[in-house]
């Protein structure tokens, strides 16, 4: 799995854009189909690109578990290693035609995440890491932005719905505020230098959402770190979330202090 990753998640890519065809934006798309391992709803859109993902393990025997939203810890039966899987990234975006959503999947051997991959579904767009390769967007090396004050940053902010507080000091400091609705994707944005920052406190980032972009924004030299700067350790259990902050380095240290 490893040696062909990167080629065995592009097919996996090519058939879910072709399993979701015509449902991207539409009520049938967002139907509720059953109850995720996280608890929440499954929506029409998840089922079959998860099933298609799946389906495409088995086929080609590429890891033997998978943490993914929708089905949680899944043994294969035979394999190496084990993937965190977002079929959907942005699954809100997905159902309603906003273009920002993606297929999310990152590859962990012997304890260590080894390579991500994260696919834009509606631009069509490749980031891409691994040791070997940093990270690439549609092969191309990419790396964090230079940007060293937040007086000229832009960040992602996520804080909790009914307490602004958590956030209201680093929102007021920072140039811009954006909100794009998929954690992967906002992840790379910080690696490949559209964003300077992603901040999510709402503790309910779950591994599936942030283990490939976090990795890819490492590769590109970031920081991730936890809410107060200490490591950020993540549950399989994919009902367990966490608060999250990525940032291009720079800027790390003063946004941790602007949310304490």
């Amino acid at each position: 799995m490893q040696e062909d990753f990167k080629r065995h998640c592009e097919e996996m890519s090519q058939r879910v854009i072709s399993g979701i065809s015509g449902i991207e934006g539409t009520r049938e798309g967002a139907r509720i189909v059953c109850q995720g391992a996280d608890g929440t709803a499954t929506k029409l859109i998840d089922k079959i690109a998860e099933d298609i993902v799946f389906d495409y393990i088995r086929e080609n025997n590429l890891c033997r578990y998978a943490v993914s939203e929708e089905a949680g810890i899944y043994d294969f039966g035979s394999g190496e290693g084990r993937i965190f899987l977002d079929p959907i990234d942005g699954t809100h975006n997905a159902v309603t035609g906003n273009p920002f959503y993606a297929l999310s999947v990152a590859y962990e051997y012997e304890g260590e995440i080894t390579h991500a991959f994260v696919k834009d579904l509606a631009h069509g767009e490749l980031f891409y890491a691994s040791e070997e390769t940093g990270a690439e967007v549609d092969g191309r090396r990419v790396s964090v932005s230079d940007t060293d004050l937040l007086e000229k940053a832009t960040l992602s902010i996520y804080g909790r719905k009914f307490d602004p507080s958590s956030i209201e000091k680093l929102g007021k400091k920072v140039r811009r505020w954006r909100l794009y609705g998929a954690s992967a994707l906002e992840l790379c944005y910080v690696g490949a230098g559209r964003l300077d920052g992603f901040v999510d406190v709402r503790d309910t980032l779950r591994v599936t959402d942030a283990a490939a972009g976090m990795y890819f924004c490492k590769c590109a030299g970031g920081v991730v770190t936890g809410r107060t700067g200490g490591p950020v350790n993540f549950s399989d259990d994919v009902s367990d979330g966490r608060c999250l902050v990525a940032t291009n380095g720079c800027i790390h240290n003063k946004v941790i202090e602007y949310l304490r």
